[in-house]
């Protein structure tokens, strides 16, 4: 195993572990935020905090999926997993301060030279 592709295995792992960590806070928020909405007893607080709830976990839970599959992509070197996870690389960027340290580290790894041979 080269230096790349000693990379592309810690990329796919990181993208994996937050694409993981994503999903669980999404899921994690739903609970909260519909089982205050039920200990409050009030319909209208339960209605609202429901739709919140349901909103902020599925947007967590859609964000994060992308991850995992471009994560399991990358560790079975897959040409199209490169550009997933190129293109979630830089969106992270504006994610201060974990995602843009992922991002920069995405854009180092996929874009060497030297990767090319790891997907080929």
């Amino acid at each position: 195993m080269n230096n790349m592709e000693k990379h592309v295995r810690i990329l796919g792992i990181l993208y994996i572990v937050f694409g993981i960590l994503g999903m669980l806070f999404g899921i994690t928020l739903y609970v909260i935020l519909t089982t205050s909405g039920v200990m409050s007893g009030d319909m209208q607080a339960m209605k609202i905090l429901e739709i919140v709830g349901v909103f902020l976990g599925g947007f967590f839970l859609i964000v994060s999926i992308p991850g995992v599959i471009g994560g399991f992509g990358l560790l079975q070197h897959k040409q199209w997993a490169k550009t997933l996870i190129l293109i979630i690389g830089i969106l992270n960027l504006i994610n201060f301060p974990f995602g843009t340290v992922l991002g920069i580290y995405t854009i180092w790894v996929l874009m060497n030279n030297q990767t090319d041979k790891v997907f080929k």
